[in-house]
């Protein structure tokens, strides 16, 4: 294994509504799942490779529920990164040198695609919830800040998921926003319109650990 760390800012968009239910290990809103992620990382490194600077993600699908597996992945990197920057994410993302997002990441999505090396544009506020991600030939991604029914004012709502392995930053939360467009083309494609987004600062690495927990057995008696 290599020694690895990153951190910087993340995106999570998908099709499921605004509150993914996979945050709270419930079914996605549609019954299967379509999405993206997207980090630009701003200090990380595998081994000896510097990573600071590097904007990469991926396209995903699964059939149902994240936990059922048989999931599909398109990687993708910046075109302006250098071939070992281009295979250290590759490196990293395949879970193959620790971190347990990463290592779940890649049982439950078998189906890898050929990696798309184009130019990423990404745009990241995370005060007020709002950015974008294009990946030229691949993604487009615009995501705004929840609104208020009546008057439409933003709306903002955290997700904490303690000893969680996705959101691994400060207080390990995101920020929840709107997927307002979300559009993929090439070997997974969909279209997504007011999905969800999280939005988070994150870290990961193999250094990086994350709480285990124990299932609460609750004994009902009945007569």
């Amino acid at each position: 294994m290599t020694d690895w760390h990153i951190e910087g800012e993340w995106f999570k968009n998908c099709n499921c509504d605004p509150g993914c239910p996979c945050d709270f290990n419930q079914r996605p809103t549609k019954g299967f799942c379509a999405g993206m992620v997207a980090m630009r990382i701003t200090k990380g490194h595998f081994g000896d490779v510097d990573l600071a600077g590097v904007k990469w993600g991926g396209v995903v699908r699964w059939p149902g529920a994240l936990h059922e597996g048989n999931g599909e992945l398109v990687p993708f990197v910046d075109s302006n990164t250098t071939k070992e920057q281009r295979n250290a994410i590759f490196e990293l993302a395949s879970g193959q040198h620790g971190d347990t997002f990463f290592q779940v990441v890649s049982y439950i999505c078998p189906t890898v695609h050929e990696p798309v090396v184009a130019p990423v544009e990404f745009e990241f506020d995370l005060e007020n919830r709002s950015g974008r991600v294009r990946v030229e030939g691949l993604l487009e991604s615009d995501v705004e800040t929840l609104r208020g029914i009546e008057p439409p004012d933003p709306y903002r709502i955290l997700v904490r998921i303690p000893g969680g392995m996705e959101y691994t930053g400060p207080n390990n939360e995101a920020e929840t926003a709107l997927a307002k467009r979300l559009r993929t083309q090439g070997a997974v494609e969909f279209e997504v319109e007011n999905g969800h987004s999280s939005m988070a600062l994150v870290h990961h690495g193999s250094d990086v650990d994350t709480a285990t927990f124990e299932p609460t057995v609750v004994e009902r008696a009945f007569g």
